[in-house]
C-alpha cells in the first residue's frame, strides 16, 4: 500500500468543454506518419553508416596493426589515413543530414504548423520564429 498520495490530485485542471473544441493534435495528421518514418529512416542509415566505420577503424586498429601500419606515403600510415577519414565521413554525413532536412522534412513541417496555426481558436497564430541562429 502506498503511504503517499498521487501527486498529479489537484495539479492538473479536469477536461472541460473548450479542451474538446482544441484542435486536434499535429500525431494525428495524415502526414505525421510518414514524414517521422523518413526521418527516422535517414538518421538510422546516417548513423549505422558512421558508427559502422568507426567500429570497422577501432577493429582494424586491434586486430590487424600490421595493416594498419602499412605506409602510404611518408610518414602517412593506413592507420593515420583511416583515422582522418573519420573527420571527412562524420562532416559528409552531417552535410547530408542537413540537406535532407532542409529539402524534405522543413518544407512539410511548415506546412503542417501553417494548418495547425489556421486550425487555433481565437485565429491568433503562434508568433513567428527567429530566422537566425537557423537550428539545424
Amino acid at each position: 500500500m502506498n503511504r503517499y498520495p498521487p501527486q498529479h490530485v489537484g495539479r492538473f485542471p479536469s477536461p472541460t468543454a473548450a479542451d474538446s473544441a482544441s484542435p486536434p493534435s499535429l500525431r494525428d495528421h495524415p502526414e505525421f506518419p510518414p514524414l517521422r518514418r523518413a526521418l527516422r529512416a535517414f538518421g538510422v542509415t546516417a548513423a549505422v553508416l558512421v558508427v559502422g566505420a568507426f567500429l570497422l577503424y577501432v577493429l582494424l586498429s586491434g586486430f590487424a596493426p600490421g595493416l594498419m601500419n602499412q605506409p602510404l606515403a611518408g610518414p602517412l600510415t593506413l592507420g593515420l589515413a583511416l583515422g582522418l577519414a573519420q573527420f571527412g565521413l562524420m562532416a559528409f554525413a552531417v552535410w547530408r543530414y542537413t540537406v535532407h532536412m532542409r529539402n524534405h522534412v522543413d518544407p512539410v513541417v511548415r506546412r503542417l504548423r501553417s494548418e495547425r496555426d489556421r486550425a487555433r481558436p481565437g485565429g491568433r497564430p503562434r508568433p513567428a520564429q527567429q530566422r537566425w541562429p537557423r537550428a539545424w
